[in-house]
């Protein structure tokens, strides 16, 4: 959802028409995405452990180090329907702001 206009666009439709191009595009993407992913989340493992003592020892949450693991979360929700070729719209390789929600019906 975008904050300025209040749009919202659902991250996983079916799209019938797909680029031959875009494929092979596609796996230099796959390449640049794996390699920002397994950076952050290596990032985001770490403050987790780090989150992790930090409840132990002081009983509450540390906001940066959750707001670390949720951009991660977030990241890999905003690239996945280009990943798992559900889409042609490419995502940026690294991580913008997005957010993430639940609809319950």
């Amino acid at each position: 959802m975008t904050e300025e206009t209040g749009a919202k666009q659902q991250l996983f439709l079916f799209e019938h028409d797909a680029g031959r191009l875009e494929l092979l595009i596609r796996i230099v993407y796959w390449i640049l995405i794996g390699i920002v992913a397994w950076i952050y989340g290596i990032i985001a493992c770490i403050c987790l452990i780090i989150q992790w003592f930090h409840i132990l020892i002081l009983g509450r949450r540390n906001e940066s180090l959750s707001n670390i693991a949720k951009g991660y979360l977030e990241y890999l929700v905003h690239v996945m329907s280009y990943v798992y070729i559900m889409s042609d719209k490419r995502p940026d390789i690294m991580p913008v702001s997005v957010r993430v929600y639940e609809e319950f019906s």
